[in-house]
């Protein structure tokens, strides 16, 4: 062999062992879309804690690996194969509810708690859904894994899938962040065509004063209610109501900062980056993968638009009226929903304050996604 067959020869072995060599139009594609994600957040800031890792998880898991070296979250015995099975076996989620719980005040709900029913009637959304895709011919669990999307709640979303459908769960948990980054581009369209100006201009009464022993009761109390109701959704509502009862108590105040502070910013961290690395072209660039998506889109449409159409419905019953914005808040994007439901509140009138309202069915969201899917839970494990 000469000179230039060697170094050729070389040549051809050192490309072989870049990712170069096994590189397709699918990963480009998916690379590309990590970076969209990445400028969504950085230019647009939609939820740029969530957008960031799995934007640069996507890119990440978009790398081929080399033959004979065990790299992706697929690969048994990588790194992020470890990192990953936090996602996989369903440990994040319930650890993003406890810090959402020592952040989330319930004051607002308890106030007025008929506001609770908007929370609650978003959920249809989930349902329909549900149907929906059992009509595209998705397995039951498969379905159920689907129709959570629209709780607009990423972790519950996440942990129902790791439950019924851990092959679809990179499309449902990419789906579920997606949407609930995309809150104030998809929401106010829907508000605007279901609501009237007249509705619109509806002023609400100020919020009654809570009590401190009724927060310190609310989490107890309703603890036990949901759970007995549906035993299923005992890890996120357990871990949410702990973090809510480690706030509200004042005694724990130490353990509630850590939750809300330290805990749910590392675990984020570990999910969203973990989820995008799932990502890969193969697994993710499907047909399933598409109809997912499509039904997500739907969900979240008819949870908007269940929780703004329940609560005209409500007008028609009561003396004090609802303004149907808030109603949108009902999916669990907290405090997204709240936001946009007070910006598209302001425009029709600026002394016109809706977010403290909005917050109400907005919690109520995550109470009520959280039960949808320990209900589908109990029904649909195998």
């Amino acid at each position: 062999m000469n000179t230039l067959e060697y170094l050729s020869t070389k040549a051809t072995q050192l490309y072989q062992t870049t990712a170069f060599a096994e590189i397709e139009s699918g990963n480009v594609v998916m690379i590309l879309i990590g970076m969209f994600f990445i400028f969504l957040a950085i230019k647009k800031h939609y939820e740029p804690l969530l957008l960031v890792p799995i934007g640069f998880g996507v890119i990440v898991g978009n790398i081929p690996s080399v033959a004979g070296m065990a790299l992706s979250v697929y690969d048994e015995g990588s790194v992020l194969r470890y990192l990953y099975f936090g996602v996989e076996k369903g440990i994040y989620p319930p650890l993003i509810f406890l810090g959402i719980g020592a952040m989330t005040d319930f004051s607002t709900m308890l106030s007025n708690p008929r506001l609770v029913l908007l929370g609650a009637a978003a959920q249809i959304g989930v349902f329909l859904t549900f149907l929906g895709a059992l009509v595209l011919s998705f397995t039951p669990q498969e379905a159920g894994a689907i129709g959570i999307i629209g709780g607009a709640d990423g972790p519950t979303a996440i942990f129902l899938a790791a439950r019924l459908a851990p092959k679809l769960l990179g499309a449902i948990a990419i789906a579920a962040y997606s949407y609930m980054a995309l809150v104030p581009v998809i929401q106010p369209p829907i508000m605007m065509l279901l609501t009237t100006r007249k509705e619109r201009l509806i002023r609400m009464k100020p919020p009654r004063h809570v009590s401190s022993r009724e927060r310190i009761i609310f989490p107890i109390a309703a603890f036990l209610i949901c759970t007995l109701l549906a035993p299923g959704a005992i890890v996120l509502i357990g871990m949410l109501f702990f973090g809510n009862l480690l706030k509200e108590c004042t005694v724990a105040e130490r353990l509630a900062n850590t939750a809300r502070t330290a805990l749910i910013d590392i675990v984020t961290i570990l999910l969203g980056f973990c989820v995008g690395c799932s990502t890969s072209a193969p697994h993710f660039l499907t047909k399933q993968s598409i109809l997912i998506f499509v039904l997500g889109a739907a969900s979240f449409a008819v949870a908007t638009a269940s929780g703004i159409l329940f609560a005209k419905l409500m007008n028609l019953f009561v003396i004090e009226k609802i303004n149907p914005l808030v109603g949108a808040a009902g999916v669990s994007a907290v405090p997204d929903s709240a936001r946009v439901v007070q910006i598209v509140g302001q425009r029709e009138d600026p002394h016109n304050h809706l977010l403290m309202h909005a917050m109400a069915p907005n919690v109520a969201g995550v109470l009520g996604s959280a039960i949808a899917a320990g209900v589908l839970w109990s029904q649909l494990a195998n």
